[in-house]
């Protein structure tokens, strides 16, 4: 009886999320023809600029994502931008997703929500351990606000749904009233829990915490708004740099993602905040990272994609280009600050890839990378190893230095038992670095790395095929890709080059890596399965706030 009370009360928690997730993952693709016609002005982005609900967000909470538009206007705009032969399965995949994750509630959206929910719903985590009790292990905070276009059809629902809920759950319904504030909540009788408190503040705002204390700090933070989010000079910093139309702000304190953070991030750690706009191909963002050395250039590299795309192949299904892999290496390094948990986690990633292959990358790749660079992830080859390829090429003043760490690599090679030969395809010479295992009468060769020039750009690659379909004379380049070249159009053209994902292709791969991401996806589960590609560029600092642009392309799905 228990497990299924506390069940219910965390089901409205549910509900509400479930309508910022659904409304981001279908607001998307083909809007050219329903700009005339929508329910929502795609030109002015949201009703709001900037989330109310921050001013009860401390300014060191881990995360915040807001949507700054009534879910049901984004809803009749996906209607109307669905091509008419979609429409129907567009219809039947958003009822899918309402009914399995209302399927265990006693709540409707339509019937309980929907008549009182304004513009806003702002969702936080708002600290790693809300009571910060060692004994009970770390219980994190959550708490929901929601605009309230009626504020007295909010409070006459949350009496009677929290009524209900001590009934069906054994507890005792408690009114608690603090600093001018009605709360809300239940109680068990049983073991003393709150899994839920409620408050309308001001007619103006619903709120909703996983503890009554969290519900108390949250309006705290209203009466004191030095410590709140809102006014965080970080936060107010990265959002003057942002300055296209939004539909949804998301804000991340990035030490609170790291794995070895024991205490609360503070505020003056390095922080993330993206605004989500609507475009034809999906949701374009704009991010802002505060809090780090100035060290990123203030003005774009590039005005236009680098010539190293032309000697990846169209199959690339992750890539990142750009030019001074040195200096970017070391933008990381004196960004965060050598001791940052956020650059730790970049060295040690590192490590896991070059120790086993006796290689040190900074001195031996990323020293003399000046120039252009362009790293390409390629499907599974036929032995089920992912297949990678490097190119880069450094400046014309640095060609002796260039072979001799080329040649470094050599040396790495053979202390690892490998042999370092030349081979031809047609008549391109390539190096190779293999392994020759006996295999009955035969001597097979376990290629593990090749590397060959073509037009003063080096190419490394694990596998000899990658290097094959470059120097075949049907290539097609990723730069000459349909699908690159649409994933890149929404992005500025001045910049500092290009990280792109093709969803569909990495997800597996990044599943089996970062098992974590199951928790991600589970909670973005409507977004992650329309996802089809991501494309991110950098555009230079503005007053210390490193500034890129994202590009996520969200179609039905497959």
């Amino acid at each position: 009886m228990q497990s299924e009370f506390f069940m219910r009360l965390r089901s409205l928690f549910i509900i509400l999320i479930a309508v910022v997730v659904i409304s981001l993952s279908v607001a998307t693709g083909g809007l050219f023809w329903v700009l005339a016609q929508s329910p929502l002005d795609l030109e002015e982005g949201g009703t709001k600029l900037t989330p109310e609900g921050a001013i009860f967000v401390p300014a060191r909470a881990p995360a915040m994502v807001s949507l700054l538009v009534n879910p049901d206007r984004l809803e009749a705009l996906l209607q109307l931008e669905t091509p008419l032969l979609q429409r129907r399965r567009s219809r039947r995949e958003l009822d899918e997703i309402k009914s399995g994750l209302l399927a265990k509630t006693n709540l409707n959206y339509y019937a309980d929500v929907k008549g009182w929910l304004g513009n806003e719903v702002t969702i936080a985590m708002t600290s790693l351990d809300y009571d910060r009790n060692p004994e009970n292990g770390r219980k994190a905070g959550y708490l929901l606000v929601v605009s309230a276009k009626d504020g007295e059809y909010a409070k006459e629902f949350l009496q009677l749904f929290f009524s209900r809920s001590a009934i069906a759950g054994d507890a005792d319904l408690v009114f608690e009233p603090y600093q001018g504030v009605n709360m809300i909540y239940t109680q068990s009788r049983q073991t003393g829990e709150t899994p839920l408190a409620s408050a309308v503040v001001g007619d103006r705002y619903v709120l909703f915490a996983n503890h009554p204390k969290v519900l108390r700090d949250a309006i705290n933070n209203v009466q004191a708004t030095g410590i709140n989010l809102a006014n965080s000079e970080n936060y107010q910093a990265a959002l003057a740099t942002i300055e296209m139309p939004r539909i949804s702000i998301a804000y991340v304190n990035l030490l609170a993602l790291t794995k070895d953070l024991e205490g609360e991030p503070t505020e003056l750690a390095p922080t993330l905040t993206l605004a989500f706009a609507l475009d034809p191909q999906g949701l374009l963002a704009q991010s802002a990272l505060s809090g780090v050395v100035k060290s990123e250039p203030p003005q774009p590299l590039l005005s236009e994609p680098i010539q190293a795309l032309n000697y990846l192949p169209s199959q690339t299904i992750l890539t990142a280009a750009g030019v001074d892999l040195q200096g970017f290496w070391q933008q990381i390094l004196t960004g965060f600050g050598e001791n940052s948990p956020i650059t730790d986690l970049w060295v040690e990633s590192l490590a896991r890839w070059q120790d086993p292959r006796g290689l040190d990358l900074p001195e031996d790749i990323f020293s003399w990378v000046q120039g252009e660079y362009a790293l390409s992830l390629l499907p599974d080859g036929a032995e089920g190893k992912t297949r990678w390829l490097f190119v880069a090429r450094g400046e014309e003043t640095e060609k002796e230095d260039i072979a001799s760490h080329l040649s470094h690599l050599d040396d790495a090679a053979r202390e690892r038992g490998l042999n370092v030969g030349t081979v031809k395809l047609g008549k391109q010479p390539v190096k190779i670095w293999a392994k020759f295992v006996a295999n009955g009468n035969k001597i097979d060769a376990d290629v593990q790395g090749v590397l060959t020039e073509i037009d003063d750009y080096q190419l490394i690659s694990n596998a000899l095929d990658a290097i094959a379909k470059v120097t075949d004379a049907n290539f097609k380049s990723l730069a000459e890709s349909s699908v690159f070249q649409d994933a890149i159009a929404p992005l500025p053209s001045e910049n500092n080059g290009y990280l792109y994902i093709n969803w569909r292709k990495v997800r597996p791969l990044f599943e089996a890596q970062f098992p974590g991401l199951r928790l991600l996806e589970l909670a973005g589960q409507p977004l992650f399965d329309r996802l089809h590609s991501l494309t991110l560029t950098s555009i230079g600092n503005r007053e210390g706030v490193s500034r890129a642009t994202m590009l996520l392309k969200i179609g039905l799905k497959n």
